[in-house]
């Protein structure tokens, strides 16, 4: 454990300088520019700020090889990486084409790391493709899913702080110091972006890494559920709840509205709080983050218990649906 603390704290000098590298590059060339001009329901800056915040966390990802996972993970990082780095560097890519990259990704990290989760807790088993189907979809939601949250400063990167320290200690509990090393290792790179982003949002997460760190936290989460016993899969998804409900709350609004549910609106739950409440970029990540983490991070103490997580996951979803009910009642009073 010295070890990896020691590697880690290497990897979160080497990020500080990355971000910094990458940070004055993309100022200097103008690449990787969100302009605060463009037409984005989720644009809460005024200057133009790069998003390429995820290629000093993809570069890091070659600290994995000394690890037999580390390998395995690599393509299947690299490829969710690749589906959204073409969007942040020239906005050309095909949704359809950015689907299919995902897709790939999610059925490499499967397949390589064995990560089919066939047991869903209370005696529920299912067969094997079933499962891996399952997995497959449960990554790729988890890509989009991050992508749906990263709107104000800190919050994707601070929510996966939070997932990665979970999985980070589970990991050590079941005694698989491969995953600990990669959990810590990308923990130390997302740090040092979060520094560059929080509070004054410098330099942005960009699809490319949203959708990276969304596949790093649902890859390890169906890793640990599907080799440990120990770990119930109702740990992993109390773990990842936020974004998981974030997506598929909104993608059933947008539908019983009749709009489509890739197209981004102004309606999710972080830019209600921030109308409604903080009227504060930073102070909205900072909420969002305090009541999200001991949902994160209390079920660390009974990784184990299905009952427990599954209670966890359910009491999550009754704070947000009331929170949001709130919200939005106050929204439609003012429209």
């Amino acid at each position: 454990m010295v070890k990896i603390g020691l590697i880690s704290f290497g990897v979160f000098l080497i990020s500080l300088l990355l971000q910094y590298t990458i940070l004055a590059l993309s100022k200097k060339y103008q690449l990787f520019i969100d302009s605060p001009k463009e037409s984005k329901p989720q644009a809460f800056h005024s200057d133009n700020i790069p998003r390429s915040g995820g290629l000093g966390i993809a570069i890091v990802l070659l600290f994995f090889l000394p690890t037999p996972l580390g390998w395995k993970l690599l393509l299947s990082l690299f490829l969710a990486f690749l589906s959204g780095i073409f969007e942040d560097f020239s906005r050309a890519i095909k949704p359809e084409v950015r689907l299919i990259l995902q897709f790939i990704a999610a059925i490499c990290a499967v397949l390589l790391t064995h990560s089919v989760m066939v047991y869903f807790g209370f005696g529920i088993t299912v067969p094997y493709i079933v499962g891996a189907f399952l997995s497959i979809l449960g990554i790729v939601g988890l890509m989009n899913a991050v992508n749906f949250i990263d709107g104000f400063n800190g919050l994707a990167s601070g929510i996966v702080l939070l997932m990665l320290l979970a999985f980070g200690i589970v990991a050590y509990q079941v005694h698989n110091f491969d995953v600990v090393y990669i959990a810590s290792v990308i923990f130390a790179s997302v740090l040092a972006f979060f520094l560059f982003n929080f509070p004054h949002g410098k330099i942005f997460l960009g699809d490319g890494g949203a959708y990276l760190l969304g596949a790093v936290v649902a890859i390890i989460g169906a890793f640990l559920a599907a080799n440990y016993v120990l770990v119930s899969p109702w740990f992993v998804l109390a773990v990842l709840i936020y974004p998981v409900w974030e997506l598929f709350f909104s993608i059933i609004r947008k539908l019983r509205l009749g709009n489509s549910p890739f197209q981004p609106d102004s309606r999710h739950l972080h830019m209600l709080v921030f109308r409604h409440i903080t009227h504060s970029n930073p102070l909205t990540a900072l909420m969002i983050l305090g009541v999200c983490a001991p949902f994160i991070l209390l079920p660390t103490l009974y990784a184990n218990n299905s009952k427990a997580n599954f209670l966890t996951v359910i009491l999550f979803i009754i704070v947000y649906m009331l929170s949001y009910s709130y919200l939005i009642k106050k929204e439609k009073k003012q429209s």
